[in-house]
């Protein structure tokens, strides 16, 4: 029988010490569980939400930020707080995200802008000021999180599919235009995940999101951890020659 140290091992491929990473939306759910898997990896993280509850995973090795992703200034302050506290930036997560169910003729112009600042254009703020700090060491890996819906369509998602489609999008570019440079970019595409992102829609998002289990061939939907690995993944050497990537991690709802 292994010892319990030799089952909390991990290949090396796999381990992210020393590594310095940022994830937005990092106050609940998928974020939550990513700060708290890269960090049992070895990595020094930043944590930025635009919730205050992100300050309960402050640590000496996890340094906290509050601000809305959509703004440039706090794309700034989030990549100087990885540089003054941990000394550079080596992984960026783009995981903070906004939804919305309406039919697209009820949508108004400030539901689409609403969405697309926080899932586009807080995904490229974050991506060009992480550029910044990678291009200049020649190293780098940005995970960004997309959805199913960057590639198939649902009812009542228009805005919604359209940022993530953009997510998808931005993602190759940067691994195009960046390669040389040593910089990586990769994008995870979440089925339905259990999680709160409903809360404003719905009495009970979890229960909610928990029902659409039977859609998914794998008889369930995800829970927050299962998308945690595999930004994990897409962060450590192990997926060395990944980029430009989208990373289906749906149950197989898309192979249907």
């Amino acid at each position: 029988m292994l010892k319990t140290s030799e089952r909390n091992e991990i290949p090396q491929s796999w381990s992210l010490s020393g590594k310095i990473a940022i994830v937005t939306g990092a106050a609940r759910g998928i974020g939550r569980e990513t700060v708290k898997l890269l960090r049992q990896r070895g990595a020094y993280v930043v944590a930025s939400d635009r919730n205050s509850a992100v300050h309960g995973l402050a640590a000496s090795e996890i340094a906290t930020l509050e601000g809305d992703v959509s703004m440039e200034e706090t794309a700034v302050r989030t990549i100087a707080l990885a540089k003054e506290r941990f000394g550079s930036v080596d992984i960026l997560v783009n995981n903070a995200g906004r939804t919305m169910n309406k039919p697209l003729v009820q949508m108004s112009v400030a539901d689409w802008d609403d969405i697309m600042a926080v899932n586009a254009r807080g995904n490229f703020l974050h991506a060009r000021e992480a550029l910044k700090v990678m291009v200049e060491q020649t190293s780098g890996t940005i995970v960004n999180v997309a959805s199913i819906v960057s590639t198939v369509a649902m009812k009542d998602t228009a805005v919604y599919a359209a940022s993530k489609g953009a997510i998808a999008q931005l993602t190759k570019v940067i691994a195009v235009e960046y390669g040389s440079k040593g910089i990586r970019a990769n994008a995870v595409a979440p089925g339905v995940v259990e999680t709160d992102i409903l809360e404003d829609i719905v009495a009970d998002s979890r229960a909610t999101l928990a029902s659409y289990g039977d859609v998914h061939p794998v008889g369930r939907v995800a829970q927050p951890v299962d998308i945690a690995e595999i930004i994990a993944f897409l962060s450590a050497p192990a997926s060395a020659f990944m980029t430009g990537a989208l990373v289906m991690a749906d149950g197989g709802y898309t192979a249907l």
